[in-house]
């Protein structure tokens, strides 16, 4: 196995976690009579660039399918998100009418949908064709395609070439990641501007998120590594903010190299100079994070042993793809949790990929009244808590397994 950006050999295993399913390959009831495919869930840092990154097991166009189960829009905290982003860039960089906006992986229209306010020409790009045809029904003009290179360049010749390119937790999905940088440079005019949103491998290992690693993510960035990727490419990263989405992420600035329009913010340097403090500039560093990881998992299995021990009824509440790496990692199935619940009805009556735990509608919850709750999606626990805050007339209380296990 080789680098994905440099072309190193890789020798160095940052983490294993075992094998497991597709994080997203959610199950019907006629599924749990085939088998599952299992792929190894071994994760690699690379000598050279420090890139922390998966092998491709399955390709992409493989993954984000039309049976994709992943909406966006049924997170209110990430909606709100949304739209502040949208204000904000509208307000910094005076976008109006005139300008062009591309969203690489816009999925059911989240985030475009707050453009429209302002008149703002737009077009997404979204290769799952039901989160596709769900952006439509919002009037977002949608192209079912995957963004690469080779694409971009049709964009180029069309003269669709954007004055801004967005791509929210887009680009960790790539596992072709030089022609996808490729391509944003080649879709973007000379003096437009690229913004990525992506999780922060900083947080990922100071704060225990072992899992958001699953196959679907190919790669994980921290500021020092996606640099170097976007200079290769002739992309400069001019400002860089640090956000508490996702656990923690990076949303990065880039403009072509020879753009002088963007003043370099400060934070650029402030970034880098506390990675390499930290240790991100060094291999033997990334070696620290497996022990974490399994005492995070020993403490979680030893409270939920301790509670079924005392006849306690516990359910989930979500169903995203990180708690199937957690769920599928710790060995935690039905003999621990009875089901859980999602907002989204593209999940409802199906079943978590591996742990096959059953997938019901959160007024499960209030109906069955359990004693506790393990919140999967740990990153919107304080929208999770207040949504489904009547537990508390029960006595029932949460379980918070990310960064440590706590009960509330």
């Amino acid at each position: 196995m080789q680098c994905r950006f440099c072309n190193t050999p890789l020798r160095y295993l940052f983490l294993s976690l075992g094998s497991a399913p597709l994080s997203n390959s959610y199950l019907s009831a006629e599924d749990l009579q085939k088998m599952e495919p299992y792929y190894p869930l071994d994760v690699y840092v690379c000598e050279n660039c420090l890139l922390v990154q998966l092998e491709e097991f399955e390709k992409a166009r493989d993954i984000f399918h039309a049976g994709y189960a992943y909406f966006s829009s049924f997170s209110d905290s990430w909606l709100k998100h949304s739209e502040r982003y949208v204000d904000m860039m509208v307000e910094r960089f005076r976008l109006n009418e005139k300008k062009f906006v591309v969203e690489i992986a816009s999925n059911d229209g989240y985030l475009l949908q707050y453009f429209k306010k302002y008149n703002i020409p737009m077009l997404g790009i979204e290769p799952a064709t039901n989160t596709a045809h769900a952006a439509r029904e919002k009037g977002i003009p949608t192209e079912i395609t995957f963004f690469d290179h080779a694409y971009a360049l049709k964009m180029r010749d069309k003269g669709q070439q954007a004055d801004l390119i967005i791509g929210n937790n887009v680009l960790a999905h790539n596992p072709n990641l030089n022609d996808f940088v490729r391509g944003l440079k080649a879709a973007l005019k000379p003096d437009g501007l690229i913004t990525m949103e992506f999780p922060h491998l900083a947080r990922l290992m100071e704060e225990n998120q072992f899992d958001t690693i699953y196959h679907e993510h190919f790669s994980y960035f921290s500021f020092l590594a996606v640099e170097r990727v976007f200079r290769e490419h002739g992309l400069v990263l001019f400002d860089v903010e640090e956000l508490p989405t996702h656990g923690g992420s990076l949303r990065i600035y880039a403009a072509n190299s020879d753009d002088r329009s963007k003043p370099l913010s400060s934070r650029v340097a402030e970034l880098k100079a506390r990675e390499i403090g930290e240790g991100y500039g060094r291999i033997d560093y990334y070696a620290t994070f497996s022990e974490k990881v399994q005492k995070v998992k020993r403490n979680l299995l030893q409270t939920l042993i301790g509670l079924k021990n005392e006849g306690k009824r516990i359910v989930g509440y979500g169903a995203p793809a990180k708690g199937n790496t957690l769920l599928n990692y710790c060995g935690i199935r039905t003999d621990f949790l009875d089901y859980t619940v999602d907002r989204s009805p593209h999940k409802q009556n199906c079943f978590l990929p591996g742990s096959r735990i059953p997938i019901k509608h959160p007024d499960q919850i209030r109906q069955d009244k359990p004693d506790y709750v393990l919140i999967l999606p740990w990153n919107i626990k304080e929208e999770i808590m207040s949504q489904m805050k009547d537990i508390r007339e029960w006595g029932g209380r949460f379980i918070i397994p990310i960064p440590h296990v706590h009960i509330i």
